[in-house]
């Protein structure tokens, strides 16, 4: 396969699943992994919300180098494709809040999922937005080995 085949199963993988499986760490190095409803920016930004107080959020706190996997749980045996993610995580910004969020409640809309503004995830609200930035994506190439991939 060639590196545009594979960014392009990298962005179908991206963009007909809706959860990600999100990897991190406390400070001591305990993992943890938790799913999470997800819209992306431009297959760089990965948007979510989430309470800070939840375990994956107060580990994204202390140690925001985190992982992901993007993939489709529901296909048989030995027909599974995935996409890996390096990134990096954090809360976003008070001063970005306004755009990221208006692109999570575009995805969120577009699947049924209603609409948000700043007002859901700042001041009382109990929930807040979350992104990882990614500094790396993979897909298993046909050696059942990680390629690096470009999925923008």
């Amino acid at each position: 396969m060639t590196d545009d085949d594979l960014a392009g199963q990298a962005r179908q993988i991206i963009d007909t699943n809706r959860y990600l499986t999100l990897a991190t760490a406390d400070e001591s190095g305990r993992p943890w992994a938790s799913p999470v409803w997800f819209a992306h920016d431009a297959y760089a930004d990965y948007l979510w919300v989430s309470r800070p107080e939840a375990r994956h959020s107060r580990n994204v706190a202390g140690r925001p180098q985190v992982g992901f996997v993007v993939f489709d749980s529901t296909v048989p045996a030995n027909q599974g494709r995935a996409v890996y993610v390096e990134a990096t995580a954090g809360m976003v910004p008070d001063d970005e809040v306004e755009s990221a969020v208006a692109t999570f409640s575009r995805h969120s809309q577009q699947h049924g999922a209603g609409l948000w503004g700043p007002v859901d995830v700042t001041g009382s609200a109990h929930l807040r937005l979350y992104r990882a930035r990614a500094g790396a994506h993979y897909i298993l190439g046909g050696d059942d080995r990680r390629t690096e991939v470009r999925p923008a």
